[in-house]
């Protein structure tokens, strides 16, 4: 995990740590079990940044939505930390509040307002009309797929690795 402090790039992102735990969480490392790694290996790395390879022009819409789904689900890993398959508002909150500590102008009460609001517009969108002795307990993957809808997170969560015309370099 140490190798990541020298990752200039990460260095100033607000959810920086998320991102790291991400890597050496054994769910997204398709170990299927609960848990972090204490080390990752050259495939496990690769493994990793195969969540973020850009779409292929060739694929059908059932490897499209597996693809996306396998993108969905390494996010909603990284806003689930204790791992128990749902995002309760306090983990919610956590995030938004590490996403806004860089901005000196945004009190750690305003954070914790956009995060509710949030949260409510979730249960709203994924429960529907909750009646006053109702407790919305979490964002499920179910109803994370359902917030994510119709935003095309396949081509914006994608790593260019290589931005080179192969073909200039060869005679």
């Amino acid at each position: 995990k140490e190798n990541f402090d020298s990752i200039p790039d990460l260095e100033f992102n607000p959810i920086r740590g998320k991102i790291v735990h991400a890597f050496f969480d054994k769910r997204n490392l398709r170990q299927e079990s609960d848990g972090l790694a204490d080390e990752i290996n050259f495939e496990e790395f690769l493994t990793i940044m195969s969540y973020f390879r850009p779409i292929e022009m060739n694929m059908d819409e059932e490897q499209l939505d597996r693809f996306r789904k396998e993108k969905l689900k390494f996010l909603f890993h990284m806003y689930d930390s204790d791992h128990d398959g749902k995002i309760t508002l306090q983990e919610y909150r956590n995030v938004v509040e590490e996403l806004l500590s860089g901005n000196p102008h945004l009190e750690k009460e305003s954070a914790r307002s956009i995060a509710d609001g949030a949260m409510m517009e979730a249960a709203s969108i994924c429960v529907g009309q909750m009646g006053p002795d109702q407790v919305y307990e979490g964002i499920t993957f179910e109803d994370f797929l359902k917030m994510w809808q119709g935003i095309d997170i396949e081509t914006k969560m994608h790593v260019r690795f290589l931005n080179v015309d192969t073909i200039a370099h060869c005679y």
